[in-house]
């Protein structure tokens, strides 16, 4: 067995990932499981009986097609595998439109337009691998069934790239390729670009893996092939590459784990394949042994996950097996899409990628500002090298999709290497919505619960994230996160229209036998809830507003990383009105038994006096007051007073302005009145977060 449960192979997950040949190995133990799964003309793979939003039929050729992102670098390489007679077997009859097992003509917005592309992609890299054995009539056909892609729509993303990869394997392979379309095609993408490297994913849209994964990966093999073609784009692509690279490396955790955000989270390792892309295309300014440090972790943080089933297939998931979190879109060859990560076997034995030492991740700051992605980064820093996490902190977007959980996966306050993030599993209650790192309320009694979908206004700066957001027409939930490691800080004003439940999610950590759990509701300012296992430990105490605390068991395969979660929660009732709530939520990697008898206390405080200022914000969050009307500012050297302290429970009223200080937050009402929330007791041990809770942790 793998881990805890799944298909382990000693060849796979013994691998040491070291050298050219280790992952030449890799490959071959995660396909050669497939041979028995191709149908007998080859042009489909059958590997499980689950649907996607797309025929059955078309569901075989992608779980075929998605293999050849990782089978055409291992020949270009000079690799070779014995499934390759079948892939092409498959491709001569998969493109033949008198054989049982054509794939059939493709329709504008076709699934087949996106699995094109692994094909172009085979006669950009290796046209001859795949002419010379067919014969000239089959050419035709492989030729007749990829252009149709030519003449239909595809949709206003990143899918404008299959069409550019396609007619670059045209080129390669001395067929007619549609040079203006290409150009054009190019001139949309370009306009989905932001700034300092980052990509929207159409006009408008998110900013999550599709950017590295997709939009940066098919511009880097662009850059490659089309150097000579076009120098000017491909210089543009390097560059916007290379500006990407520094913001997206705190994506990583130091042990390889990557950021559990966004969708298609099932493509697993391909969260690495820009890395291998900007190896391969040689963008400037990123170390050879870096780049092979980054990807080669992340392949064996992966390849140590229980993925696989018995057989030995890939299976939809995150960190295992995982229906619940998948997309319309997802197949059961879909995750093969992972592969593109493996675009490293392409290089020669002497590449400065193969040649050079593997090194880790150079030193990052513990925050990293991303605007262009609406998100603030944070390390857990302190920690044994390896051991720390990191976080993403969301300000939320104005506009939403219809992909499956959207709002789990894009709105959420927080994202975690250690925690990641859950989807709910039903409508009714907080154990089927698990709703980690998320305000969520419902109508007094009914227990159906509403989150942040999309926002009416969001602002960074600093530290400091705003959003104004609207679950009900008149309901307005204005929300301030002050991000931090291993603490961080949330305030929200809600104007409320009806009466209200409010429940409020820490991370969700993961739920194991001996988890240590304490709950304390016993008496203001003491509310608050804590757990701590082998996966971390995650508690949250409210600071403002809240009545009672609890732990939140989800719903089993809630969460991306861990079948079983514990979430500390906080509750509240809200009568029609203002309502002030703020919290403190504190995240660690560091779990149970890594702490002495009594020393939990102690080490919370020590990390929060050690995250200073990125905890509690002392950079200037003045620009995102006077952007959101409603003020979020951070200035350090404010001082708590004990008389102030009796002020944290008074009503609030309409807001003028609100501040967030290293050691307090002030709001001032529009009659001039002052609410004190008290932040530096989180500071001192015998006061702090742990008084009354987490002395029975670990």
């Amino acid at each position: 067995m793998n881990g805890k449960y799944g298909y382990r192979d000693a060849v796979l997950t013994d691998n040491p990932l070291r050298t050219k040949r280790d992952l030449q190995q890799a490959f071959e133990a995660l396909t050669a499981p497939l041979r028995p799964f191709y149908t007998p003309g080859g042009a489909r793979l059958a590997v499980g009986a689950a649907g996607a939003g797309f025929e059955p039929a078309v569901a075989g050729m992608e779980g075929f097609s998605r293999i050849w992102w990782g089978m055409v670098p291992l020949l270009a390489g000079g690799g070779e595998s014995p499934l390759w007679e079948l892939c092409l077997q498959g491709l001569a009859n998969g493109t033949d439109p008198a054989h049982e097992e054509y794939w059939g003509d493709a329709a504008d917005y076709d699934q087949r337009l996106v699995e094109m592309a692994a094909i172009g992609f085979g006669l950009a890299l290796v046209p001859e691998r795949i002419q010379e054995p067919l014969t000239a009539e089959q050419r035709g056909h492989v030729f007749r069934w990829l252009n149709q892609i030519n003449g239909r729509r595809v949709y206003d993303c990143n899918w404008l790239f299959f069409r550019v990869i396609v007619n670059i394997g045209f080129r390669a392979a001395g067929l007619p390729f549609d040079r203006e379309g290409m150009e054009a095609d190019l001139r949309r993408i370009d306009d989905f670009y932001v700034e300092d490297g980052w990509y929207t994913d159409g006009k408008g849209g998110h900013s999550d893996y599709y950017v590295p994964f997709a939009l940066h990966f098919y511009g880097l093999l662009y850059a490659k092939l089309m150097g000579e073609e076009d120098p000017a784009r491909s210089r543009l692509y390097r560059d916007r590459a290379s500006r990407f690279a520094e913001p997206f490396m705190y994506w990583f955790a130091d042990d390889g784990a990557a950021l559990p955000y966004g969708r298609s989270l099932t493509y697993r390792f391909a969260q690495s394949a820009f890395w291998s892309a900007a190896a391969y295309a040689g963008v400037e300014g990123l170390e050879p042994g870096v780049l092979k440090g980054i990807v080669l972790r992340h392949l064996r943080w992966w390849l140590r996950q229980p993925i696989r089933d018995a057989s030995g297939l890939l299976t939809v998931g995150y960190t295992y097996p995982n229906l619940v979190m998948a997309e319309n879109y997802n197949s059961p060859g879909s995750p093969y899409w992972a592969l593109k990560a493996f675009l490293p076997l392409a290089f020669s034995d002497d590449h400065p990628f193969w040649q050079a030492e593997e090194l880790p991740l150079p030193a990052l700051n513990a925050l990293s500002v991303q605007r262009p992605a609406h998100l603030v980064l944070c390390r857990e820093q302190g920690l044994p090298e390896g051991q720390g996490h990191a976080a993403a902190f969301q300000a939320g977007h104005a506009s939403t999709n219809e992909h499956t959980h959207t709002a789990a996966k894009y709105e959420k306050f927080a994202y975690s290497t250690q925690f990641g993030f859950s989807v709910p599993r039903g409508d009714w209650g907080l154990s089927q919505g698990a709703y980690d790192s998320m305000l969520a309320l419902s109508e007094s009694g009914d227990s159906i619960f509403r989150v942040r979908r999309k926002n009416e206004q969001t602002a960074i700066q600093g530290n400091v994230l705003y959003a104004r957001w609207k679950p009900w027409p008149d309901v307005e939930v204005q929300t301030w996160i002050a991000a931090g490691l291993p603490w961080h800080i949330r305030l929200h004003r809600i104007c409320t229209g009806r009466r209200l439940e409010a429940a409020e999610g820490g991370f969700a950590v993961r739920a194991e036998p001996g988890m240590a759990a304490d709950v304390d509701s016993g008496h203001v300012p003491w509310i608050a809830a804590a757990a701590s296992s082998g996966g971390g430990t995650s508690a949250i105490r409210s600071l403002l507003g809240y009545e009672t605390a609890e732990l939140v068991y989800p719903q089993a395969n809630t969460n991306v990383l861990h079948p079983r979660t514990a979430v500390p929660t906080l509750r509240a009732a809200l009568e029609p009105g203002v309502h002030w709530l703020a919290t403190a939520i504190f995240g660690s990697a560091k779990g149970r038994g890594a702490y002495a008898a009594g020393e939990f206390s102690s080490a919370a405080a020590a990390a929060k006096a050690e995250s200073g200022a990125n905890a509690a914000v002392a950079q200037s969050a003045a620009g995102a007051g006077a952007e959101t009307g409603a003020g979020a500012r951070a200035e350090a050297g404010a001082q708590h007073n004990a008389a102030a302290a009796e002020a944290l429970w008074v009503s609030p009223c309409e807001a003028l302005d609100v501040s967030i200080h290293d050691d307090e937050i002030v709001i001032i009402s529009s009659e001039g009145e002052k609410i004190l929330i008290p932040l530096k007791q989180l500071q001192a041990g015998q006061h702090g977060f742990y008084r009354n809770i987490g002395h029975n942790l670990p």
